[in-house]
């Protein structure tokens, strides 16, 4: 048991950190996309496609549907109460949204499309917020630092190893809910607070709301899959969604910034770093 544990820790570890040191190196539009891709869920379903039946994987995909319909609630309340609380209080006031939001999401009936209609509604109230608030655009070169992309890549493996081997057992619900858990981000929201106050933080953690779009294709390309296709087919079709997702959620933030603001726009206003998860 604890060489998987271990196993699953290490590699979901690398795969985090890797990405992420190729989402700084590889420029702006191709990271960019990058950034998108679920490299937190990635992992967690490779596991479990591998090593669990149909019906447990559909539960579960439905389950981390739920949970990241919480997860937009968690970035509602970190953008509305960062300024004021600092960043682990108002962290924490997130993660306790959080946990009961992801439990209670989980009883809604209507299954996929439901659930993706009442992710479309709380998006909506989440954008609606953010033109409230006026968030100013950040002005700084936001760098994940090495501590930054190896705390992301711990806190993830261990999420990963946890969540696809003891929560497991307790059924799919538990493991969907916990791999779904926005390790990102709580990761994001905290160094950058630290680092360049509450505006960068909370504008960086609003924009990436509908990235996480990206990961709902995920969940929901994997919830129509599984068992139709080989276990591996289902994981490639549902990375790929995810990529198309992102790619295109990239290319058209990219010319409405462009149409906008034109020759005023620098490579520097660009955030770097992956707040999806």
């Amino acid at each position: 048991m604890l060489t998987v544990l271990l196993t699953k820790l290490i590699a979901t570890a690398l795969v985090v950190i890797g990405v992420s040191v190729a989402v700084g190196k590889l420029g702006p539009r191709l990271g960019g996309i990058i950034a998108g891709t679920p490299i937190i869920l990635g992992p967690g379903y490779f596991f479990l496609l591998q090593e669990w039946p149909t019906e447990f994987i559909q539960h579960a995909a439905l389950a981390t549907l739920h949970a990241l319909i919480a997860t937009l609630l968690f970035s509602i309340s970190f953008v509305l109460t960062a300024e004021r609380l600092g960043a682990l209080p108002s962290l924490g006031l997130a993660t306790l949204i959080w946990i009961p939001g992801a439990y209670l999401f989980s009883f809604v009936p209507g299954g996929v499309a439901v659930a993706v209609v009442l992710y479309g509604l709380v998006l909506l109230a989440a954008e609606v917020i953010k033109r409230a608030l006026d968030l100013t655009q950040p002005k700084v070169v936001a760098v994940s630092g090495w501590f930054d992309v190896v705390l992301r890549g711990l806190l993830a493996g261990v999420l990963v190893a946890v969540a696809t081997t003891l929560a497991a057992r307790s059924g799919p619900m538990l493991s969907g809910i916990l791999v779904g858990f926005p390790v990102g981000l709580f990761t994001i929201g905290w160094t950058l607070h630290d680092r360049y106050g509450p505006d960068v933080a909370r504008a960086t953690v609003a924009a990436a709301q509908q990235g996480m779009l990206s990961l709902v294709a995920f969940a929901v390309v994997t919830a129509i899959l599984v068992g139709h296709v080989a276990p591996m087919v289902t994981f490639l079709g549902a990375l790929l969604a995810s990529i198309a997702v992102s790619a295109t959620l990239f290319l058209v933030s990219q010319w409405r910034v462009r149409r906008a603001y034109g020759h005023l726009l620098t490579p520097e206003s660009t955030i770097k770093g992956n707040p999806h998860e």
